[in-house]
């Protein structure tokens, strides 16, 4: 059973990461690498995502390279600690998409000894921090921001623009709705809608 404010020490020190940017940025990329990275060491490793993400997989976090690994989706943060007993490693993808007792839970299991792996979009398509993220990023002891090209100028892009003209907050998809642009590029192309 999962004890909240309980450090256990006997298991080592847990810790938070997050890897933030925006669409097409290598978020999830980055994310795999790490979680491999930990299984080749045989940790055990357990990796999680809401189950509303299903562009690619239903059961595993894909990237957009394709590269993959399982996952077990979840409707709520709440159930990450019922599900990650006896692990050493814990991978949360799509973070934006959970609700903010993501924070709680990412401190549960750090505090119980756990390394936790969060991905997600730190900004929404209008340009304002993304559920949970800007939380994650200010417990994390361990940040990293990634960066996608701008696919206008080819500077490095921070924002993810909306193609279409859904207003709509969450919105699946690819670079058929989404492109990823810097600064200069993401107002100007907010001006001309």
């Amino acid at each position: 059973m999962f004890l909240e404010n309980t450090i256990d020490k006997s298991r080592g020190r847990g810790w938070i990461e997050v890897i933030s940017g925006s669409m097409f940025s290598g978020k999830t990329e980055e994310l795999i690498r790490r979680l491999k990275r930990a299984k080749i060491a045989k940790q055990k490793v357990e990796i999680f995502k809401p189950r509303i993400e299903v562009r690619y997989s239903v059961e595993e976090v894909v990237s957009h390279d394709e590269n993959s690994i399982h996952s077990t989706p979840v409707d709520s943060a709440s159930n990450i600690p019922l599900l990650a007993s006896e692990v050493e490693v814990v991978g949360i993808d799509e973070a934006q998409f959970f609700d903010d007792g993501l924070v709680g839970v990412c401190n549960q299991l750090a505090d119980a000894g756990i390394r936790v792996i969060v991905a997600g979009l730190d900004m929404d398509y209008l340009g304002k921090p993304f559920g949970p993220m800007p939380k994650l990023l200010s417990i994390a002891e361990y940040v990293t921001k990634v960066h996608a090209i701008c696919v206008r100028c080819g500077s490095l892009a921070n924002y993810t623009h909306r193609l279409s003209g859904e207003e709509k907050l969450i919105v699946l998809g690819e670079t058929d709705i989404y492109e990823p642009l810097c600064r200069v590029c993401y107002y100007k192309a907010n001006s001309e809608k």
